[in-house]
């Protein structure tokens, strides 16, 4: 009875030790496998802290371009450079990082930081009469990163001035849309206007600016000279 546990004892235990090479090798694989881990962990952080600082980027920028203001009477909130930075967040940081930059912006002048239009700042500016257009912004920018890099979870950033122009050009507009259909709502609900004078005084004035903003976005993206790390070709 003896030599059959003896004969299984030998195949179940002396048998199958690792020798010192298959020890070695398996020791590399590991060390090869956490080798790539870390490389591919160094390369997240590095993609990460590049499009955080474009989205500061973006948000100083836009802050800047707020304070070029041309007053309208009534109502209207003044005409800014702001939404021509929305489009560019949009179309270049994508929609998750684009919006990311818009709200990095709110919390900024929220906080006391004087970057809204006119060096103000402050979280009433968000709840008075252009705040429908502030709280548009974060929504048109992920709108428009989703229209223009659509896939982008499994193929990352397409190169904006690869897309198709009719595409960018339907972003743009839809971006728009949204920022004003925002802007007018909000400033109809706050001073109790109707649909009407609400469109009349925060829409078709600035009609004309937003088709040069549109303009100047798409003159941007397509102009070749925007740094293009990262990003994947395709219309």
């Amino acid at each position: 009875m003896l030599r059959p546990f003896c004969r299984w004892l030998d195949h179940a235990i002396v048998r199958p030790q690792i020798s010192e090479t298959e020890v070695l090798i398996t020791v590399y694989e590991r060390a090869g496998g956490m080798e790539t881990d870390q490389r591919q962990v160094e390369l997240v952080d590095a993609t990460v802290a590049s499009q955080f600082a474009r989205a500061a980027l973006l948000t100083v920028l836009l802050g800047a371009a707020a304070q070029i203001a041309i007053p309208i009477p009534g109502p209207s909130p003044p005409i800014t450079l702001q939404v021509l930075f929305v489009f560019l967040a949009g179309l270049i940081l994508g929609p998750v990082w684009g919006s990311f930059s818009m709200i990095l912006y709110l919390t900024a002048g929220a906080i006391g930081v004087p970057i809204f239009a006119n060096f103000g700042s402050g979280i009433g500016i968000l709840f008075g009469q252009s705040g429908g257009f502030l709280w548009s912004y974060p929504l048109a920018a992920a709108l428009i990163g989703l229209f223009v890099h659509r896939g982008y979870r499994s193929h990352g950033l397409r190169d904006p001035a690869a897309v198709s122009l009719p595409l960018v050009v339907a972003a743009l507009v839809t971006g728009t849309i949204l920022i004003y259909g925002m802007g007018a709502a909000y400033i109809a609900m706050l001073l109790e206007l109707t649909a009407w004078q609400a469109i009349t005084a925060a829409v078709i004035p600035y009609i004309p600016g937003e088709i040069l903003k549109i303009a100047a976005a798409i003159a941007i993206v397509r102009s070749g000279r925007l740094p293009t790390p990262g990003y994947q070709s395709g219309r």
